[in-house]
């Protein structure tokens, strides 16, 4: 049994099955991915995935087992190579960060800025998705760091640390006739036509409940995972925009008037997660700490049991 032998099914798995992207991805070729892995089954004694002809369909039982495993030696092999790195190239290195649209576009930025002066020779990529797809890049490995409200706590291999709270606000066009109510309730606000984000979104779960527990039925005509998509259909005139208060700026969106419902929500919390069993390099932690710094290095390292 040889590494990267389990290296071509963790890839193959990664890939949904398809050979053709796993070499590519591996930068070898085609029949030498599909070689290692028949060599591997022949020498386990068991087929890891099922074919038809020569074409991948599925995987099979001990076959989830095999590739769980090589998923985890992968990410130790990464782990001890950051070790590596961490000692002998401390100035280099690349920070992958999971996020939603929101956190990157408004809360990020500032950030970034920071961390890029802090660490001009490290490479940074930011990668973005529902907070579901958050969890599972951090969990699978391929985001050092993930940010984003409270369902990537569900996940028991990610360590959460909380990083700050926010609520919501009303958008609307100028002369809406919301913007004149004096005491804004739910009940007014599902008298229009809303825009909100998308229902995989943590935020939208927890407003649909709001609006459950008072037996009342918005009107939700459009949803987006995009803030500013969610505002330029408030400006066509599609409906008022219910949105995280970080994604309104007074001068950006002057041509939409705004409406605090923090009173009508209970707050979200925004967390930084990474992988429990993740070694953190120090530039990792130099970033989390810009964005949560009541987190000190040695609180992240005793929750990681470092």
């Amino acid at each position: 049994m040889k590494i990267h032998q389990l290296r071509y099914v963790h890839e193959v798995a990664k890939s949904k099955l398809n050979i053709s992207a796993a070499a590519e991805a591996l930068h070898t070729s085609q029949p030498g991915v599909s070689k290692q892995i028949q060599l591997l089954e022949d020498e386990l004694g068991l087929q890891i995935f099922q074919r038809n002809g020569k074409r991948l369909v599925g995987v099979t039982e001990p076959g989830e087992i095999v590739i769980s495993l090589a998923q985890r030696i992968m990410r130790e092999m990464e782990s001890i190579k950051r070790v590596g790195d961490e000692f002998a190239n401390v100035e280099t290195g690349t920070l992958t960060i999971a996020t939603t649209h929101t956190q990157a576009r408004y809360k990020l930025p500032a950030a970034v800025k920071a961390f890029i002066e802090m660490h001009p020779e490290v490479k940074l990529n930011i990668h973005q998705g529902s907070p579901a797809q958050v969890a599972e890049q951090i969990v699978s490995g391929e985001a050092d760091v993930g940010i984003a409200t409270e369902s990537i706590s569900s996940f028991e291999e990610i360590l959460c640390l909380p990083c700050y709270q926010w609520n919501r606000c009303v958008v609307a066009p100028h002369g809406h006739p919301l913007l004149k109510e004096a005491d804004l309730t739910l009940a007014k606000i599902a008298k229009y036509p809303i825009v909100t984000y998308d229902y995989a979104f943590t935020g939208a779960t927890l407003v649909s409940r709001v609006f459950h527990d008072a037996g009342i039925e918005p009107n939700v005509v459009l949803t987006a995972i995009d803030a500013d998509v969610i505002k330029t259909y408030v400006s066509l005139g599609m409906g008022i925009g219910l949105v995280a208060q970080m994604a309104y700026d007074t001068n950006r969106d002057s041509n939409l008037a705004m409406l605090d419902v923090s009173h009508l929500f209970p707050p979200s919390t925004t967390y930084l997660g990474v992988r429990k069993d993740a070694f953190l390099r120090s530039y990792m932690m130099d970033f989390m700490q810009l964005l949560a710094p009541a987190h000190s290095k040695k609180d992240i390292q005793r929750a990681l049991k470092l």
